[in-house]
């Protein structure tokens, strides 16, 4: 008996050695890992970085939603008892860190796990919190009707680790979607075939479901419309006998299932609904192509083989359709277009009246960013559509010598963000980020991080120097009128051809930066132009126009030489190098001595001469019959005799 004693007691000492150098994960806590071991470990797959600046290469887009429904692809469970307390979720994650751009760890990892099983996220678990995951954070936001920040705080990560379904709607497909048409079959709201293809009588029966259950009636299958359709207290159909439904949209210009709609007007339409894959053009071949003509065919726009080249019939009879259909002429087949010839059963046919082409809304803006003197200039729209009317100007920092921006013409796409991280430059960040091109971009000076008071002192002062790697920095508030106001198809012209001007350079100083904080001083106003009239010259008295003159006077100098052809600078008021130069052009030019000074005879040989007073004209004399009726009789004079 001693002998079972002693062993057990031996055993139990054993164990607490155990337990005092072990931690969860049965390796000593304090041991790390030796250095061949993480040598040997394998690196783990990592979310692709944004380029150079602030993500300006194009992400990659995510699956299609029609791929997304319940997270684990099986039927969901209908017990609502089953479903996690979300009040308890969220305790027990409250403390939990905010998520954000940058972040790595194990938590990062768990995120993207459970954002990848609802169909989110489609990177690897790589535990960094980079694009990829940013995107999905924001469209499970979205979906959850939360704020679309792609930060994934304690709220957010309770609603994602709670969450079981995202967004299905119409034009979705795939498992989810028999999923979801297999249940309103069960309940009555639907009777067509278990497809997988989210059309017209799916949408229908969520609406109806939606309206039975007091919920929001979208026909689309949100999350809180599924939880409760799958619920085990599900509202069916037949618990409301008289229920009509609420009628289903005719589905004009995008409904594929109006089959009497599309009868009537000649239309052939596909089986199904035919969801667009990717843009076709010239040159383009494969299967997809052979589609395309095989239903340009059927419709009557194409006659030529179905070869799967998109050639120049191919190309003639897309542009047919577009013409038909009131939409630009490309030749090219992007969404829009296919769904128009596959999707639309109010297609205008060959032989049809064509549809009105819309009147294009004009771009508002066009801007210059001018390398010689750091400064960027939005033009808004002259009574001939011309762009040459300033908006704007703006003091900026191009591209180093070793960094240059891109000289060229460039069309915005309307990609912007509010903030954007450069990794490549030791994670330095900036404000309301407008892209140019895939290497480039508008955005503001640089923060040291994500904080409103870490402005980098240094990178304001910069402003009006080259001091980027690239992109067009610009004051904050510069920054945001960019990406408030400047859209899609705005052409930005980047020159280093311009001629200095050292009025404007002077005109957009910047102010000081207040002690302690990174707001300026106070913002500056610009002075309203003085009125101009090139008929009156300015009193100068006896003083003379000189460098460093400013003021009303010095305007009128300006524009008078502009309108002369001589100043092609910044008309400010302020008499600098530029204007003193182009007043010697004008005296050489005049027979005046150049001296670059404005006095009284150079004013008077600017001014434009004024047009002469209208010559009074008289009154037209009577005609001598209307004399001789008006004048008063005279006396008869007396008859010469007769000649003898």
């Amino acid at each position: 008996m001693k002998r079972f004693l002693s062993l057990v007691l031996a055993c139990c000492l054993l164990l607490s050695a155990c337990s005092l150098g072990l931690g969860e994960s049965g390796q000593p806590e304090d041991t790390p890992e030796s250095a061949e071991e993480i040598a040997e470990a394998p690196e783990e797959a990592e979310e692709e970085e944004p380029p150079l600046e602030a993500g300006e290469a194009e992400v990659e887009p995510m699956e299609d939603a029609s791929e997304n429904g319940p997270a684990t692809g099986e039927e969901p469970e209908t017990d609502p008892e089953d479903l996690p307390d979300e009040e308890e979720l969220e305790e027990e994650i409250i403390d939990a860190r905010s998520l954000q751009y940058g972040d790595e760890g194990e938590d990062v990892r768990a995120i993207q796990s459970k954002l990848q099983d609802l169909k989110y996220y489609t990177g690897n678990l790589s535990g960094r919190y980079r694009e990829g995951t940013r995107e999905a954070v924001r469209d499970f936001q979205k979906d959850y009707g939360l704020e679309r920040t792609g930060i994934a705080d304690p709220a957010t990560q309770a609603r994602i680790f709670s969450a079981r379904y995202r967004s299905l709607r119409y034009g979705s497909e795939g498992e989810a979607v028999k999923s979801l048409q297999t249940r309103l079959m069960e309940l009555g709201y639907y009777k067509g075939k278990i497809s997988g293809n989210y059309l017209g009588a799916t949408q229908k029966g969520i609406r109806e479901f939606q309206e039975n259950s007091g919920l929001p009636v979208t026909g689309a299958a949100d999350p809180l419309t599924q939880e409760a359709l799958f619920a085990r207290g599900a509202v069916g159909r037949n618990d409301f006998p008289d229920s009509t439904g609420t009628p289903v949209p005719d589905g004009s210009g995008f409904l594929v299932d109006d089959e009497e709609t599309a009868a009537r007007n000649g239309v052939v339409m596909p089986d199904s609904y035919v969801p667009f894959q990717k843009e076709l053009k010239s040159g383009s071949s494969g299967e997809t192509v052979k589609q395309l003509q095989a239903r340009m065919t059927d419709l009557g726009y194409y006659s030529g083989p179905v070869s799967g080249n998109f050639a120049k019939q191919t190309l003639r009879a897309v542009k047919k359709i577009q013409t038909q259909n009131g939409m630009a002429a490309t030749g090219r087949v992007d969404e829009a277009t296919w769904n128009v010839i596959f999707n639309d059963t109010h297609i205008v046919m060959p032989n049809a009246t064509p549809k009105p082409t819309p009147t294009p809304t004009p771009v508002p803006f066009a801007m210059t960013v001018d390398v010689t003197n750091q400064v960027t200039t939005v033009y808004g729209r002259d009574e001939n559509g011309e762009y040459t009317v300033p908006v704007r100007r703006m003091l900026c920092s191009t591209g180093t010598r070793a960094n240059p921006s891109d000289v060229g013409d460039w069309v915005l796409n309307g990609r912007h963000a509010k903030w954007c991280v450069f990794p490549k430059w030791g994670n330095s960040y900036a404000r309301y980020w407008t892209r140019i091109n895939a290497s480039i971009a508008f955005h503001s000076v640089i923060y040291t991080a994500v904080s409103l008071d870490a402005m980098k002192t240094s990178s304001y002062k910069a402003l009006g120097s080259r001091a980027s790697h690239g992109c067009i920095r610009l004051t904050v508030e510069d920054a945001k009128w960019v990406y408030d106001n400047i859209g899609a198809g705005t052409v930005v012209s980047i020159r280093e051809d311009l001629p200095a001007d050292p009025e404007l350079r002077d005109a957009l100083k910047l102010p000081n930066l207040k002690k302690g904080t990174s707001v300026p001083v106070e913002t500056p106003v610009p002075t309203p132009e003085p009125e101009y009239d090139a008929t009156k010259l300015p009193e100068l008295g006896k003083r003379s126009l000189r460098q460093g003159s400013e003021g009303p006077e010095v305007f009128w100098v300006q524009t008078r030489l502009t309108e002369l052809g001589f100043y092609h600078g910044y008309v400010g008021g302020k008499m600098l190098k530029g204007t003193v130069n182009a007043v010697k052009d004008f005296q050489r030019a005049n027979g005046l001595y150049g001296s670059g000074e404005v006095d009284r005879k150079t004013l008077e040989a600017m001014a434009l001469p004024e047009e002469p007073a209208e010559t009074a004209v008289p009154e037209t004399a009577p005609a001598p019959a209307e004399a001789e009726q008006t004048a008063a009789p005279a006396e008869s004079a007396p008859t010469p005799p007769p000649n003898k």
